[in-house]
Formats: C-alpha cells, structure tokens, sequence
C-alpha cells in the first residue's frame, strides 16, 4: 500500500499528538516539520529523522507532500491550510477553523474546487463514551433529545497565557475560555444533537484575568430547529481541571458522560455504559487533550488514500465553527462589538 508522505507546520505543544500518531501510522510517512523558530523545528527534526524548515511553502515545493498538519494559532489555520491546497496537499488542521467564519467557509470551498481533503481536528468525538451516546441518539434507541447541558470548569491562570504569544488575544486566538477549551464539550452535544440551530442567547465575561481581555466565563442558551435546548456553562478560574459534565435527557431515559465515561440510563431500566480503551502514547502530551488523535488521524489517512470517506471534513466541522462564531457574536466582547 502506498505510504502517505506527511508533513507538520507548527512545533508548539500540540504537535506531540500529531507527530506521535503520524509516526506511527503504518500508512504514512513522516517526512518533514516547519516552523518559523528554528531551534523548534530542528528539534523535532532530530528527534523524528525529518527535515527541518522555516518556511512551509518551501517545503511543499521540496517535499511532495500528500498531507500536512497545521498546528498554528487559531487565526492562521485557513490561511496556511489554502496555501497547501493550492500545492494539491490534503490538510488536517487542529480546532477551531479560523477566528471568523467567512474565512473558514472560502477554505472549504477553495478545498473542493482543488479536489483536496480538508480535516478538522475534533478527536473528542472518536472517545468511546462519546460514540456511544451518538450512536444510541442516532439510532432511535434514546428517542427524541428533550434538552442537554454541559459544565466545565478548568483552570487557566494568567501564568499560561505568560507562557504564549498569541493565546489569550482576540486577533490571534479568538477569544478565551469558549474557543479554546468549551469548544469540544460545546462540539459535542452540537454533533449528538444533529439539528441546525434556532438561536443563541449567551452572557460571557472577564472575571479574573490580568493580562488578557478574552472571556474566561460564558452561559448560554442554544435553540434548535428540532426544539431541543443546550445549556452550557464554561470557565477556567477554577483550581485544577476537573472532568467536564455533559448530560442529555431523552425520551427513552437520560445520558451522563465526559471524555472519558458515559453511562446511559433508560427508562426500562436497563444500563449502558462505556469507558476510556486502549490508547497511544503521547510523551508530554495533556490529559485535557484526550487520547484519541490517532484514532481521527488514521481515519483522515485513509480518506486521503481513498479508502473511506472522511468523517470530519470542512463542511462538517463548520457547523460548530458557525455555532461558535454566533456565541461570540451574542456574548460581545471582542473588540468592535
């Protein structure tokens, strides 16, 4: 079988999960890094026997890529991911798509009309607990979703913004505690519900940070075209990371899951319940990021090779990009509303 030549733009913390799972994977080769310090890119470059570089058209131009990873701040993934598209090299870029939807929608076009795959990293969704709910409300099993909610509370203090040039700002990553952190359990309920929204009512705000002026607090309300209602509540001034809280409550019984378990409870009393399986090892990597980029990126590789369809293209991963887009516009705080 043909081995996919891969490529990573972008060192930072994250790319531990994707260099781990490329390395790997019997279907790709990993062949190159990029990223504009140096000392980054040449350090991953040792350490896996790739090729180093500063400049990421450069290296499309040397490397014949099938596929590249982008792994940069939020407000750079649309633009580096057209680029690639341009040079025909099929994309997996890490959540959210961009810090405006307009953006996002010209990539997923641009990407079909240069026959190319456009993934988007939402790896919560291959968690055992979280296909086993979606396949239990999928199925009928549940009935009707009557209402959801979600809770996280995490702690981001002002020490982990210190630690980066570009988190916590509006222009670079979009916002706070919503984009970054809510944005999977948010993403979640978004893909369990499967119906468009109706309307967003939000409330967000900075109640104590420093240093940044994104949201570190947000509630809402999310209506939705079938009548189910969400509400999430979200933010990272607590202590420690504690697991997130999603429940759903159905026709046929109720659902309580996180990232890790999920117990479903009909009314007839019978039981379902799954938990964390086997998982890779990401040395460094973070237990808020989950386990389970292997299991989407092996998926995004075989799609590349025309082996399955791609579960989590643009087109889809744009529904929560629109969901998110519509919380900030409701909560206005980002500068100019």
């Amino acid at each position: 079988m043909k081995k996919l030549r891969v490529g990573i733009i972008g060192c930072g913390r994250i790319s531990v999960m994707h260099l781990v799972s490329a390395d790997n994977l019997e279907m790709a080769e990993l062949v190159a890094c990029c990223d504009i310090k140096e000392n980054l890119a040449k350090e991953v470059a040792e350490k896996y026997h790739i090729n180093a570089y500063t400049n990421y058209k450069e290296m499309f131009e040397k490397e014949n890529l099938d596929a590249v990873h982008v792994l940069l701040p939020h407000n750079l993934h649309t633009d580096v991911s057209k680029v690639a598209f341009e040079y025909g090299v099929n994309v997996l870029s890490e959540k959210p798509m961009d810090v405006n939807y307009e953006k996002a929608a010209e990539a997923v076009k641009l990407a079909k009309e240069k026959n190319v795959l456009y993934g988007i990293i939402f790896q919560c969704r291959y968690n055992n607990s979280a296909k086993l709910v979606k396949e239990a409300v999928s199925s009928g099993k549940l009935g009707k979703v009557i209402s959801a909610s979600s809770i996280l509370t995490w702690a981001r203090p002002d020490s982990y913004y210190l630690e980066s040039d570009w988190k916590g700002t509006w222009d670079k990553e979009g916002g706070g505690v919503v984009i970054d952190q809510a944005i999977h359990s948010i993403d979640l309920v978004n893909w369990i519900i499967g119906s468009p929204v109706k309307d967003v009512s939000v409330s967000m705000a900075n109640r104590g940070h420093n240093i940044v002026k994104v949201e570190d607090s947000a509630e809402g309300l999310i209506t939705y075209e079938n009548g189910v209602k969400y509400g999430f509540y979200c933010m990272n001034n607590y202590a420690t990371d504690e697991p997130i809280q999603i429940r759903l409550f159905c026709e046929n019984g109720k659902v309580v899951f996180d990232y890790d378990d999920a117990y479903i409870y009909y009314n007839d009393g019978t039981v379902e319940e799954a938990h964390q399986g086997d998982v890779a090892e990401y040395e460094g990597g973070k237990d808020y990021w989950g386990f389970q980029h292997i299991r989407q990126i092996e998926q995004f590789y075989n799609a590349c090779l025309g082996l399955e369809p791609l579960d989590i293209s643009g087109e889809e991963a744009l529904k929560t990009h629109k969901l998110i887009m519509d919380i900030y516009e409701k909560g206005a705080m980002r500068p100019g509303k």
